[in-house]
């Protein structure tokens, strides 16, 4: 009896440490997540599974070009995948759909040009703490455009991986 005890006892210990493993892991390391609605496609689309990785921004900044997973601003409670475009300091302007960030033209050929907009926005400077993101389907993105710049608090990882669907996986630098 006591045999089946201590191996109940350290059974239980063991889920319970894998419990806390586990916890950590997704708070501060890495995360699974979905994608829902358009306004990355071409590069992510409806229903996309994604690697998000939660430690980079532990011990970094974000930086342009990094697809990141955040908090929208309006409603903290839902995530969002947007793209950063500009960090503090910077200057943003889009005219006639170009990005120019500090006047100099974004590179930015992951933008079908059926998903580029033709809008003029800006110019903005980008506060201290705070990022300008957009999505890739211009068109079609409530983004920074929308819903105005977003905390760096508010960016809670850096996406690294599509896993699904298997056909497209693909790994993001």
């Amino acid at each position: 009896m006591k045999t089946l005890a201590r191996e109940l006892a350290a059974l239980f210990g063991t889920l319970c440490s894998a419990a806390v493993y586990a916890l950590l892991i997704v708070t501060f390391g890495v995360q699974a997540a979905r994608v829902e609605g358009f306004s990355m496609a071409p590069t992510l689309e409806d229903h996309d599974r994604l690697i998000v990785n939660k430690f980079v921004y532990l011990v970094g900044a974000p930086r342009r070009g990094d697809i990141v997973m955040l908090r929208y601003p309006m409603e903290p409670d839902t995530m969002y995948v947007k793209r950063v475009i500009a960090g503090p300091g910077d200057e943003v302007e889009l005219e006639d759909g170009q990005v120019f960030v500090n006047r100099v033209p974004v590179r930015d050929d992951y933008v079908a040009d059926n998903y580029r907009s033709h809008d003029n926005f800006g110019p903005v400077r980008v506060q201290p703490g705070y990022y300008f993101v957009l999505g890739d389907h211009r068109n079609d993105s409530a983004d920074s455009r929308v819903f105005g710049q977003v905390p760096q608090k508010y960016i809670l990882g850096k996406v690294n991986a599509r896993w699904w669907p298997p056909t497209d996986a693909a790994l993001f630098h």
